[in-house]
C-alpha cells in the first residue's frame, strides 16, 4: 500500500506546473518551463522518497499548452533524457504516478471538437508516462463526463469513443466515479462494457451511491483492476469539511474517519491518493497511521 497527495508539495519552493499565457508563446519560453518543471517534479519525489509518501499525481500542465496546436516545439525529444531520468527515478524507488486531466476533458460530449480535444490531451499527457518508461500501472484519470439529459445515450458515447482511443491511452485509462451524476454502478456499466478500470473515490460515493455499503463499494471497484497490467486499486480518499456544502473536501484529514476507512478496506491492496487541502501534511499523518497498522513499511534511510 502507498498513500500520496496531488500535484503540489507545499513544503518546497519551486512549482512543477509553471506557466505562460498564450499570447507570450514562444519555443524559448516552453524549453525554460519544462526544464523546470520537471526539475522541480525530481525535488518533489526526492521529497516524497524521503518521507516515505510513494503515491503522487503529476499536474498535467508539466508542458505550457500541450496539447494546444500551438505548442509545435519537439518537447518529446528535447526532454527525452530528462523524463527518462525521472521514469528511472520513479521505478527504482517503486514510486507510483498517475495524471488527472482537468475537467474539460470529457468524451461523452456530443460536440465533436471537444471530443478530439480530450483525446489530444489524454494523449500528451499519456505520452509523458512513455517517456519515461513506466508500464500501465501509471494511470490517466478521468470522470464519465456529462448527462446531457440522456443518461443511457451519454453512457454509449463514452464507450464509442473509448473504442476509438490510441491503445497507449487505453493501456492507461481509470474512470472515477464522481458526486453528482456518475456512480460506482455507472461506472461498473463503463468496465463491463469495455474494461476500463474504476478508480473508487469514497468521499464521491458516500455522496452518490446505489445503495453499497462502503465495504462493498471497495471490493467491487477492485475487482476491476488487473493484478499486473493494472496493479493495485487507486483510491482518491477525502472526507466532508464540516459545517460546508455538500461536496466540499475537507481542510485536513480527520484522523478517526480515516481510520475507519482502513478497516472497511478489509484487507484490500489499494494506493490512496489523499485530496485533501493541506496536501503532504496530511499524508504524512496518514502514512504514520498506516505504518502503525502494518500496511506501510517504515521508511529506513532516505533515498535521495
Amino acid at each position: 500500500m502507498r498513500i500520496g497527495y496531488p500535484c503540489v508539495n507545499e513544503s518546497l519552493d519551486c512549482t512543477s506546473t509553471s506557466t505562460f499565457r498564450l499570447a507570450s508563446y514562444s519555443d524559448e519560453r516552453v524549453v525554460q518551463a519544462v526544464g523546470n518543471n520537471l526539475a522541480c517534479l525530481q525535488r518533489i519525489l526526492e521529497y516524497n522518497v524521503q518521507h516515505n509518501l510513494r503515491f503522487f499525481r503529476i499536474g498535467s500542465g508539466i508542458v505550457p499548452f500541450g496539447s494546444h496546436p500551438v505548442n509545435t516545439f519537439p518537447w518529446q525529444t528535447h526532454f527525452a533524457a530528462e523524463f527518462r531520468a525521472i521514469g528511472d527515478y520513479i521505478k527504482a524507488h517503486d514510486l507510483r504516478v498517475s495524471f488527472h486531466p482537468d475537467q474539460f476533458v470529457v468524451l461523452n460530449s456530443p460536440d465533436a471538437g471537444i471530443v478530439q480535444r480530450s483525446i489530444d490531451e489524454l494523449v500528451y499527457q499519456g505520452s509523458m508516462l512513455d517517456l519515461m518508461g513506466l508500464d500501465g500501472t501509471a494511470k490517466l484519470q478521468i470522470h464519465a463526463g456529462g448527462l446531457y439529459g440522456d443518461r443511457e445515450g451519454a453512457l454509449a458515447r463514452w464507450i464509442a469513443t473509448y473504442k476509438t482511443l490510441p491503445d497507449a491511452v487505453k493501456r492507461r485509462l481509470v474512470v472515477e466515479n464522481d458526486d453528482r451524476l456518475y456512480s460506482l454502478q455507472d461506472c461498473l456499466r463503463l468496465y463491463d462494457a469495455v474494461g476500463v478500470p474504476v478508480l473508487f473515490d469514497n468521499f464521491h460515493h458516500e455522496c452518490l451511491n446505489s445503495g453499497e455499503p462502503m465495504p462493498m463499494a471497495l471490493q467491487l471497484a477492485a475487482a476491476t483492476w488487473h493484478p499486473t497490467e493494472d496493479g493495485p486499486l487507486m483510491i482518491d480518499y477525502s472526507s466532508q469539511a464540516p459545517g460546508e456544502r455538500k461536496g466540499k473536501h475537507v481542510n485536513t484529514m480527520q484522523e478517526d474517519l480515516f481510520r475507519a476507512f482502513v478497516e472497511d478496506l478489509r484487507g484490500i491492496d489499494a494506493d490512496i491518493m489523499l485530496e485533501i487541502k493541506d496536501k503532504e501534511a496530511s499524508a504524512h499523518r496518514a502514512c504514520a497511521i498506516l505504518t502503525g497498522l502494518g500496511r506501510i513499511v517504515p521508511v529506513s534511510t532516505p533515498a535521495l
